[in-house]
Order: C-alpha cells, then sequence, then structure tokens
C-alpha cells in the first residue's frame, strides 16, 4: 500500500512522465537469490586481466570484458556505480554504458541496471571536464541564494540530468543536503548548499526537482546528516553527540521537508553514530560490540526514516568498503546489518578488480541466501524491497544519443552564470577592489600550483591594460626561493589557497587512500609556504587580496592581513585536448570581479569564526 501510495505522489510530481522500458508481469515472484542481487551495486573501477595482488589493480576499466558481462547477466545484479577512471570521453562513456545495459538484458528476466555516478558538481564531479560542464558546487549555488533564489538549484541541476542521461546514465547520487555548521569537516563543507536547514531544503527541494523533471534518478545524501562531524567516514567512525531536538531541527529538517514536497527516487545513509536516535550495538568482525552507524540502524532506517518521516523511496547504503563500516565489519555481516536495518540496496560492498575475484559476489549472495534461510533477513522484507527497486526500474528512461548535448554552449553559459553570480566580496578595506591599472604596476600571483596560476594568469592578461605588468608564482615551485624574489619586485600581492586538503570522496574512493600521504606533505608544504608569503608581504607593506577558491573558512587562517579578500567556492581548472592552456569559470569570474568588470552578488551561505570579517 506505502509503494502504491508513493507511486500515485511522484506521479502526481511529474517527474516519472517519460518513456522507458516496462518490465513484464510475472506471475511467479523472482527467485530469492535474484531478489538478493537486485540489491547489490558494484564499482568497477579498476581490472587487470592479469593476476594482481588483491586491491592492487589500477588499470581502469573503460570497455567491458565479457567475463564481467557474464558475471552481469548470470546474477542479475541490480546496478553499477563509474568513477572518473571509467569515464574517459564521451563516446566511451557511452559505449560503455551501453555494454552494461545489453549484458543485463541477457539475463533471465532482463532486469536494467542502474547506472549511477557522483556528479554532484564542485568538489566532487566524474565526467571529463573537458567534454561536459561541471558547475561550482552547492555552495557556490548557496551563494546565490538571496539575488536568485532556487534558479541555479533547478537550472544547474536540470543540466546535469540532461548530458548524464545522453550518456546513459540513470541514476546521479546527488544532492548534498548536508548543513555544514562545522568549519573542520573535512568530506562535506562547500559540497553542502550552507549552514542554515531552512535554505539547504530549498535548494535541495529544487536540484531534486530539475534531475527528476527531465527523468534522472535523484539521491540525496547523506542521512541522518553528514554536516556536523570532523572525521571522513572514509577513513574512520564519526560520531555525532547531538540531542535528537537538535537533529530534528538542523540535520533532519532538509531531508524532512524534500521527503515532504519533492520525494527523491533515492536516499543515502551515512556512516555515522547518532546515540541520541539509536545507541544499540552490534557486534563486530573481531567479536566485540559498536554503537550502530545509521546505515546499519533499523531505529534510524526504519523506524525514523519510513515510519516517521513516512520515505516510500529506496534507501542506498553509502559504500560498505569505507573504513567506517570495515574496519569493524565483514562485507558479508555489512549487507546483512544494513538490510535487516531497512536499506534497500547494498553500495559497493566487494570488489572484483581480476578474473580470480570474479566470485567475490557469488559468494556474497551464497551468505545472504544463507542469512534468509537461517532467519536473519526477513523474506517478505527483501521482496518489498525489490519490489521498491523494481518500481523505479519500470520508470527507467530509454535514451537516445544525444551528446552534442555534452558541454553544449548553453550549459556552458550557465556554468560562467553560477561561477560570477557566486563570486562573495568579503572583505575591502580602503576600496582595493577593483584593482587600479596604473603604469609601474606589478601584480604578483602566488597560487596553489601552476595550472591555477595559470589559469588566474590568462583570464587577467585577456583584461588588463599594457600598464600591468603579471607575474606568477606555485606554492609547489621547486625555486621558492625565486618565488619570494618575484613577491619582493612587486606592488601588488594576489594570494590564493584551497582548503580542506583533498578528500577520498574528490579523489574517487577508498583506492585512493594510499595516496593521502603525500597529498598530507604537499598541503602542508603550500600553507607554510603561503603564510611566508603573507609575512613577507605584510613587512613589504604591498596591498594585498586574498582569494579563497574553495572552502570560505580559511579566511580566518590566510585572509586575516588581507586588505581586500573574495570566495568562489570553486578551484576546478580544465585544459583542451591539443592544448596546454588551463582555465575555468571561477578564475574567468574572479578576473571579471577584481577588474571590476562585473560586482561580487554572492552572499556567503555559511558563519566565519569571529572576528574573521570584515
Amino acid at each position: 500500500m506505502r509503494l502504491i501510495k508513493w507511486a500515485a505522489m511522484i506521479l502526481a510530481t511529474g517527474w516519472l512522465a517519460w518513456s522507458g522500458p516496462v518490465l513484464a508481469q510475472r506471475s511467479e515472484p523472482l527467485p530469492i537469490r535474484t531478489v538478493l542481487a537486485q540489491k547489490i551495486m558494484l564499482d568497477l573501477r579498476y581490472y587487470c586481466q592479469d593476476p594482481v595482488p588483491a586491491g592492487h589493480c589500477r588499470a581502469p576499466l573503460t570497455e567491458l570484458p565479457a567475463e564481467l558481462a557474464q558475471l552481469i547477466a548470470s546474477t542479475e545484479l541490480g546496478g553499477v556505480i563509474h568513477f572518473a577512471e571509467n569515464l574517459q570521453d564521451i563516446r566511451q562513456i557511452y559505449r560503455l554504458n551501453q555494454q552494461l545495459q545489453h549484458a543485463a538484458s541477457r539475463s533471465k528476466h532482463r532486469l536494467p541496471l542502474f547506472i549511477a555516478v557522483d556528479q554532484e558538481g564542485g568538489r566532487v564531479a566524474r565526467l571529463p571536464k573537458h567534454q561536459a560542464t561541471t558547475f561550482s558546487g552547492n555552495m557556490a549555488i548557496g551563494a546565490t541564494y538571496q539575488a536568485h533564489g532556487v534558479r541555479y538549484a533547478n537550472q544547474v541541476a536540470q543540466v546535469q540530468a540532461k548530458e548524464l542521461l545522453a550518456l546513459g546514465f540513470n541514476l546521479n547520487f546527488a544532492p548534498t543536503v548536508d548543513v555544514n555548521n562545522n568549519p573542520a569537516n573535512p568530506v562535506i563543507n562547500v559540497r553542502a548548499f550552507g549552514d542554515e536547514p531552512s535554505k539547504v531544503a530549498e535548494l535541495g527541494a529544487a536540484m531534486v526537482a530539475g534531475m527528476q523533471q527531465q527523468g534522472l534518478l535523484s539521491a540525496l545524501k547523506h542521512f541522518p546528516g553528514h554536516g556536523d562531524t570532523e572525521v571522513d567516514s572514509h577513513l574512520g567512525l564519526p560520531l555525532v553527540r547531538h540531542s535528537k531536538e537538535r537533529i530534528t531541527a538542523v540535520e533532519l529538517a532538509p531531508f524532512a521537508h524534500i521527503i515532504e514536497q519533492q520525494p527523491p527516487a533515492m536516499i543515502m545513509t551515512a556512516h555515522i553514530q547518532f546515540p541520541a536516535l539509536d545507541s544499540s550495538t552490534l557486534q563486530g568482525r573481531d567479536g566485540r560490540s559498536f554503537m550502530k552507524p545509521a546505515t546499519l540502524s533499523r531505529a534510524i532506517l526504519t523506524e525514523l526514516l519510513r515510519r516517521q518521516l513516512g520515505y516510500q523511496g529506496v534507501i542506498v547504503t553509502d559504500a560498505l568498503d569505507m573504513k567506517g563500516i570495515s574496519d569493524f565489519f565483514t562485507a558479508e555481516q555489512a549487507v546483512i546489518h544494513a538490510f535487516a536495518a531497512g536499506a534497500d540496496i547494498a553500495l559497493m560492498p566487494v570488489k572484483i578488480q581480476s578474473p580470480a575475484e570474479l566470485q567475490q559476489l557469488d559468494m556474497l549472495l551464497d551468505a545472504l541466501e544463507q542469512a534468509v534461510a537461517s532467519g536473519k533477513l526477513d523474506e517478505s522484507e527483501l521482496r518489498a524491497s525489490q519490489a521498491r527497486i523494481q518500481a523505479l526500474k519500470q520508470q527507467l528512461p530509454t535514451q537516445q544519443p544525444a551528446l552534442s548535448l555534452l558541454a553544449h554552449p548553453e550549459h556552458k553559459a550557465l556554468e560562467q552564470a553560477l561561477a560570477r553570480n557566486s563570486i562573495t566580496l568579503l572583505r575591502n578595506r580602503n576600496q582595493l577592489l577593483p584593482l587600479q591599472q596604473t603604469p609601474g604596476q606589478r601584480w604578483f600571483l602566488l597560487m596553489p600550483d601552476s595550472s591555477r596560476c595559470q589559469a588566474l594568469m590568462t583570464a587577467l592578461q585577456a583584461r588588463v591594460s599594457a600598464a600591468v605588468h603579471l607575474s606568477c608564482g606555485s606554492l609547489l615551485s621547486r625555486d621558492w626561493p625565486e618565488v619570494l624574489a618575484q613577491l619582493q619586485q612587486s606592488t601588488l600581492l594576489i594570494s590564493a589557497f584551497v582548503t580542506p586538503m583533498q578528500s577520498v570522496a574528490e579523489l574517487g574512493g577508498m583506492d585512493d587512500v594510499a595516496a593521502l600521504g603525500g597529498l598530507q606533505q604537499a598541503f602542508a608544504q603550500q600553507q607554510q609556504r603561503l603564510q611566508a608569503a603573507i609575512r613577507q608581504a605584510g613587512q613589504q607593506q604591498l596591498p594585498h587580496v586574498y582569494l579563497s577558491l574553495r572552502s570560505p573558512y580559511d579566511v580566518a587562517t590566510f585572509g586575516q592581513q588581507a586588505q581586500a579578500v573574495l570566495a568562489s567556492y570553486d578551484y576546478h581548472t580544465v585544459v583542451q585536448p591539443g592544448s596546454k592552456q588551463h582555465s575555468g569559470p571561477a578564475f574567468e569570474a574572479l578576473a571579471d570581479v577584481l577588474l571590476g568588470l562585473y560586482p561580487a552578488s554572492g552572499v556567503l551561505p555559511v558563519q566565519l569564526p569571529e572576528p574573521v570579517l570584515p
């Protein structure tokens, strides 16, 4: 009855009004093994034909090998998620997705796959930037709210949907509706619209509407809220100690609003402990007891999300290989607990990266079948769960290739408009901005790396007069004394930084954890060098403009001595094939504002620690 009510509700919203494959009605129920397989979604990020130690394959999967096609067909796998390594160019992406759906069509019951991607925009975006429209991300959208309301949220989501559908995707793990009220949050931060629950709710609902009106399934994340954590759940198990009243008023508010106003196809869980919502425990892989994270909590997924908030769609876990789960539970334990809690889809419970690992999925399905037989999993609940999944699959669109939609001029114009309208002026002492272009001026750009250096330099060169001399230095330069020497000869410093450090979510997934050590070293070096350069500029009494390229919270660290501060919430650059020239919408927008060609109309969507401003 709930499924019928939910289907009627979402049909009334209009977002299911597109043509798609209708699965044949069956009098015979699906075998329980097929039911279980439909509840599994794998990543196929890497695949090596030659034997390699488990976890060491780094060959991107860009074509579907015959043995994986056979595995999809024989097991009737429910879905796959792609990462950037799978997505090299638009024709290859479309071809790979067609190969995947063809493999699924050869299965006994011809059940199509969910083909998903994390295309949030900004900090987390998987499509190749030189061939797609990426956008500046959620906090940039949040910065436009005061002047433009939900316009950019809705329009960006529609463009994302059009481009993903054209490539053969049917599910986007977006938007993030976490309320980022913790400046130290390492993994959400600018992936959030801001720190006000009501605005996050409005913008999130507009994005869900934009995607689903175009026919793309949307998945809210990360329930019941990842915004007030200082631990990345890829690397550990965060704990949120707030009261139930506070969680209801802040973390849950966007989810509750969107479920009521614009129900999403899916909601993704968070690997976070919330003792105020559920303090019960589970026995982990080593025999010790652990407080249940939300992903494995029936009180949170079934009692709270389904019964109290009335959500009738599909619940998908966050990746189960993340340390917030995998450090405590085996893959089989995690999936069994997640299904028992009420999750419909287990995301990335096992990896298949070589022919030797093909049996991993069958071994998992064997364990799940045993759990059903022993009563650990309720078969009627599993079948009700599969019915929710099938209800969505019956509405998947049949999309004809329209690769001309990718990076369409109208889409790129919207990308640039969002970047320009999100630029936020946080300080402008003595009216330093717009910069005056007088003869003899020597502006020195000190950027996080050479690509950012080139992007801003190129944007400014196209706009400044010949009277201004521009030079640029990288915080990763191998000749740091030369960089400081250039600063010594300058009349203005424009510095910039990117915080927080790249997270596993940006890099892709748990295969990237080993890279964090090198990133941490480089990040520490960049910080030290920037602080040294700022001190030198102060000694020289140089005018200083600081550009916060991602998280505006870093103004407290690097912008205190600057006369002018701008926030862009985005730092991405792109290089066109055959060119070595870096560019990016955020840098074009910053150049416009620095020179007074366009006003900084963005409004800061989060509170900064006092006394950072003005």
